[in-house]
């Protein structure tokens, strides 16, 4: 089986280090292509993967295809691909809003996946969600979830509309996580500390709470009471939050990023 990535920017290449790093695939069996002569020089220095300018050297032989580029060259580069695809070739996308409708018009494919990842892929904590079209097989589906799970962990979802919430929850996610990272090491630089402890204060403190949550089958609200007891310090932080609708704004923020997401898959369709 070979592997071709297009597209070798941030997660692209995330897939593409990932899948060469882990047992499920040999290193001659993979390869990368991109655009820019620069970045292909580059990658030729690592020698990790068999690197390509031209699709032509390398479309007609690969049997599945991840396409890793952004959303808004999807038609031009599907008119690309198109003569040169096969009946037996699978694709996979991890462009934001691109159905599997409009994969299986442009790329004149029906074997489709639609993927969403996060960007802890980078560093082997990501999560993928996916749907498939029904043309790809139970066996092709386990491969799929084999090379998805090389960034971390992948959750297969039934439908495309779940794709588009998961991008509301995982794929926007670590941003949401970011922001109060941001919001919690600001408070603390007004309070006095350094920026590099502000930076230990939050970063340990996340990483613990999660490792707390992964090891327990405590809910999240579980864990808030027993961190906090009437009348103390946590009590006072979570009844600010309560009184400032917090959590009716988060739930607002990810259904924006749901939103938005169902939004793009129309525009792409429309434009296709």
């Amino acid at each position: 089986m070979k592997v071709l990535v297009i597209g070798a920017g941030n997660m692209g290449l995330a897939y593409a280090k990932a899948l060469v790093k882990s047992e499920f695939l040999q290193k001659t069996n993979l390869m990368i292509s991109d655009t820019s002569p620069e970045k292909t020089e580059e990658l030729k220095k690592v020698s990790r993967f068999d690197v390509y300018t031209k699709l032509e050297d390398c479309l007609p032989i690969a049997d599945i295809i991840f396409i890793a580029v952004k959303p808004y060259h999807a038609e031009e580069l599907f008119k690309e691909l198109k003569p040169m695809m096969t009946k037996d070739q699978l694709a996979i996308s991890i462009m934001a809003g691109v159905t599997i409708q409009s994969m299986k018009d442009g790329l004149g494919i029906k074997k489709v996946v639609r993927a969403m990842p996060n960007l802890p892929a980078q560093v082997g904590k990501g999560l993928t969600s996916f749907t498939a079209s029904e043309e790809v097989s139970r066996l092709e589906l386990s491969t799929v979830e084999k090379l998805l799970d090389t960034t971390g962990r992948s959750v297969r979802l039934d439908t495309e509309n779940d794709v588009d919430a998961s991008t509301g929850i995982s794929g926007s996610g670590p941003a949401y996580v970011f922001y109060f990272m941001q919001s919690m090491m600001d408070a603390a630089r007004k309070m006095g500390f350094s920026e590099h402890d502000s930076k230990v204060l939050v970063s340990q403190t996340f990483e613990g709470a999660v490792e707390l949550f992964n090891k327990s089958d405590l809910s999240p609200a579980s864990w808030m009471n027993r961190v906090a007891s009437k009348g103390g310090t946590t009590r006072a932080a979570l009844d600010s939050m309560e009184d400032n609708n917090i959590k009716d704004l988060v739930e607002e923020a990810a259904y924006a990023a749901f939103n938005r997401a169902v939004e793009l898959g129309k525009e792409q369709n429309e434009n296709s």
